[in-house]
């Protein structure tokens, strides 16, 4: 049975900042602040100015959000910021093999926090490449993939190549030597699964895959810190509402420009279910502590896009597991009005309570991310999260360091892949009626 607290955990001292730093609560021999007090609070602690319309939405007065007739009353959980972060333990030295899609900005941010250096790149598409030699000027860029691979200064590899690509690329890496992280999907088919897993047997080298939609939000993170600490009880099931836009106004999501030609074919991206159902269905793992499962059933659809026959876009999944339950929904409709690229929703049900992460926007309350939501027995509070670190990238460089598997889990994190490769190759094809 994996261990959440030993395979991905959230460190020990981030989870007592938060504890400490979490006020205004509701609770046995605590006191509430009322809102003049908690505004002049907020004035001293600086975060009257640009932070002030979200933390005063996690401030409202019990009466704006009470209900009716019961005992229970909201507790604020606005969090403060916490101190500067420490300078990285580690150092390390990794690369780009493969730039095809723009998360790889977010899994270079998150090495670098940990203590990585970026020495190297190569990328195969020109208008990326510009875009990269105009974040990283001063970064080596290289011609061929076998450059980096050859490397021996080189101790991780990173990639975002087209999805079809990313395990031959995983595979070449690890048996030279080099540790590897992958954007997701890190693969497309079961073969791919198969050599992945036999390479990771055969060179012991560290492989990982970059579910950011929980590993780089910040209330995902705490709510999984909070399951362990058992404030719903047994996890039950979980929920994921996963919303996408495919031409978005800005940011680093992926589709700020018009999508490449691979991102419409399934034998590239690899489908709905496993492109973008591979975030939650590692999040379903995750938090209902599953080490099996298997997809009940799967059905995917192409509604609003005839011009691109082969593209889905919407699909879901039932999935069971030997500890939990859980329903994933994806899709490509979310309209200009949000604001933001989804409305990302998670619900986790446990015996005792249940949360919901709002992780991009509020909708029609406020557009900031990292929203939590607990409700037990006792009481329903809502928890700003803006000001939690991210624990992944110090976490994943101590690994590589000290060839541990703190970060993320091997096998939690390739089952993820196993069950929504599965999922797609299963799904039943529906059509709507016009």
């Amino acid at each position: 049975m994996i261990n959440l607290a030993e395979c991905r955990g959230f460190a020990t001292d981030g989870g007592a900042l938060m504890r400490e730093r979490r006020w205004g609560k509701h609770a046995e021999g605590k006191t509430t602040v009322n809102l003049t007090q908690r505004r002049e609070f907020l004035k001293q602690a600086g975060l009257m100015g640009s932070l002030a319309p979200a933390v005063m939405m996690a401030v409202l007065p019990e009466r704006a959000m009470a209900f009716e007739g019961g005992a229970t009353g909201v507790v604020e959980g606005a969090v403060l910021p916490a101190p500067a972060d420490e300078a990285p333990k580690y150092h390390i030295k990794f690369a780009v093999c493969g730039m095809s899609h723009d998360h790889i900005y977010g899994i270079i941010g998150a090495v670098q926090r940990g203590g990585g250096e970026l020495v190297a790149a190569w990328g195969g598409e020109e208008d990326k490449l510009a875009a990269f030699r105009k974040r990283f000027p001063n970064v080596k860029m290289v011609k061929t993939q076998e450059e980096i691979l050859e490397d021996p200064a080189v101790q991780l590899v990173l990639t975002s190549q087209v999805a079809s690509e990313r395990a031959g690329i995983a595979v070449r890496a690890m048996k030279r030597g080099k540790d590897f992280l992958s954007d997701k999907p890190g693969m497309t088919t079961l073969e791919q699964l198969a050599a992945v897993r036999k390479t990771i047997a055969e060179t012991k080298r560290i492989y990982a895959i970059m579910y950011s939609e929980l590993l780089e939000v910040k209330a995902a993170v705490y709510a999984g810190e909070l399951v362990r600490q058992g404030a719903i009880g047994k996890v039950i099931q979980t929920i994921n509402v996963a919303p996408h836009q495919i031409i978005q106004h800005g940011g680093e999501a992926g589709g700020a420009m018009p999508r490449p030609e691979w991102f419409w074919n399934p034998e590239q991206y690899g489908g709905i279910l496993c492109d973008i159902g591979s975030h939650q269905v590692d999040q379903f793992l995750y938090y209902t502590g599953s080490t099996e499962a298997e997809v009940v059933e799967s059905q995917i659809a192409n509604v609003r896009h005839p011009d691109r026959p082969k593209f889905q876009d919407f699909g879901d999944m039932v999935l069971r597991g030997n500890r939990g339950l859980g329903y994933v929904r994806l899709d490509w409709f979310t309209p200009d009005g949000l604001g933001t690229w989804g409305d990302g929703r998670l619900f986790i049900l446990g015996t005792d309570g249940y949360m919901e992460v709002r992780k991009y926007t509020n909708v029609g309350v406020s557009r900031q991310g990292n929203n939590l939501f607990v409700v037990d027995a006792k009481q329903a509070r809502y928890i700003d999260c803006n000001a939690m670190p991210l624990p992944f990238g110090p976490q994943f460089v101590a690994d590589i360091v000290n060839r541990t598997h703190l970060a993320q889990n091997q096998d939690e994190a390739l089952l993820a892949a196993e069950l929504v490769i599965k999922a797609q190759m299963h799904a039943k094809w529906v059509t709507l009626q016009a």
